[in-house]
């Protein structure tokens, strides 16, 4: 089992990106709408996507708690962050009028993903990873 030192920054972590999920990204979407809007507007996409990523922010914040007991739902944010912003890089770099979310969402779930990897293998026993 992980030391009791180390549960304090995954747990920090989680609660973080569980916040960012549940208020940052419907914020981001308005204040910075070149990185994390796309256009043209597609309200139905937008209620589908903010719907997920709400959903997940709520389970982070849940599995923060006890990170240890929750590592597929750790490795799936990370897998699913990169399967995510490998699609939106892609659809940034063949539509240049999307090119501001390389700087916004793209990069935004790539930290996502690298923060929690490193959380996971550096803090937990490799037994539990």
């Amino acid at each position: 089992m992980a030391s009791d030192r180390a549960a304090p920054s995954r747990s920090r972590a989680l609660t973080a990106f569980g916040l960012i999920f549940i208020v940052g990204i419907v914020a981001l979407n308005h204040l910075w709408p070149s990185g994390w809007a796309w256009q043209p507007e597609q309200p139905a996409y937008l209620h589908m996507i903010f719907s997920i990523y709400v959903t997940l922010g709520v389970f982070l914040m849940l599995a923060a708690r006890d990170p240890a007991r929750n590592l597929s739902l750790i490795w799936f944010t990370v897998w699913s962050s990169v399967a995510h912003a490998t699609v939106m890089a892609i659809h940034s770099l063949t539509d240049p009028g999307q090119m501001g979310h390389l700087w916004g969402d793209v990069a935004a779930l790539l930290v996502t993903a690298l923060v929690l990897t490193v959380l996971v293998r550096r803090e937990l026993p490799a037994g539990n990873r």
